[in-house]
């Protein structure tokens, strides 16, 4: 059984139809990649799974459990995070405590009120910042970081509570050349631990880091493989030459 299994999920705002019963599968410990041109309804799909809006028919169930109804927090608790495309870190406060606060909104109100949990989640929040090379930057304001590294952060706090699914839209977005490469080998090893979907314009970026991609286009599923079997679909190829 697929981690993710979305059937016939709909979306409408108003008179616009961003989602037509779209079915998507997501193995767990794989990155699958959702791509397809402006306005076809991917970061429409990522929020619906996340719970920032509700799909107005079909279904989503998450690791066995129906979600499709559940509020962020329930789908959080079950084991999935998402992490926005604009950057959404805390700016005035250290780089430090926006992963210890990540991490803290995981534990009990008890031990947050005793003061009992920062000494205990150091090696935690240390081995955060290492992995995604924000260590030297433990001591300083958030806002001072570079927008890369901003990114960085920001997917750092997603994955503190260690999640089943990451879900992120459009994470290399604003990053030069280095930052996008640097970006696809911190992610790899998560891979080991979380399964990831990912909404990118980078098809370069996307093609690199994902087994599966799944394409939209006007709110359908257009196609759905891995990377060599997208790269070789005549329909991927009419859309992305006449549209993207």
């Amino acid at each position: 059984m697929a981690l993710l299994q979305i059937r016939g999920v709909s979306k409408s705002f108003r008179t616009l139809r961003a989602l037509e019963s779209v079915d998507v599968d997501v193995q767990a410990g794989t990155f699958h990649g959702l791509i397809g041109p402006n306005g076809s309804g991917k970061s429409t799909l990522l929020k619906a799974i996340a719970g920032a809006h509700f799909a107005d028919g079909g279904t989503i169930v998450f690791d066995g459990h129906d979600i499709t109804r559940a509020t962020p927090y329930e789908r959080a608790r079950l084991g999935l995070s998402l992490k926005f495309q604009i950057t959404a870190v805390l700016p005035e406060l250290s780089v430090y405590d926006n992963v210890l606060l990540a991490i803290q909104s995981g534990e009990s109100l008890m031990r947050l009120l005793l003061s009992s949990s920062r000494r205990a989640l150091d090696g935690e929040v240390t081995a955060l910042l290492e992995r995604f090379r924000l260590i030297d930057r433990a001591d300083d304001l958030a806002a001072e970081l570079s927008h890369g590294q901003q990114q960085w952060l920001e997917i750092a706090m997603a994955l503190a509570l260690r999640p089943k699914l990451l879900l992120l839209d459009e994470p290399t977005g604003g990053m030069s050349p280095e930052e996008r490469r640097v970006t696809g080998t911190l992610l790899a090893p998560i891979k080991a631990h979380c399964t990831l979907i990912i909404v990118e314009h980078d098809l370069h970026f996307i093609r690199d880091i994902c087994d599966h991609l799944t394409v939209l286009d006007q709110g359908r599923v257009l196609d759905h493989g891995d990377v060599e079997t997208i790269q070789r679909s005549p329909k991927v190829q009419q859309v992305f030459t006449t549209r993207v």
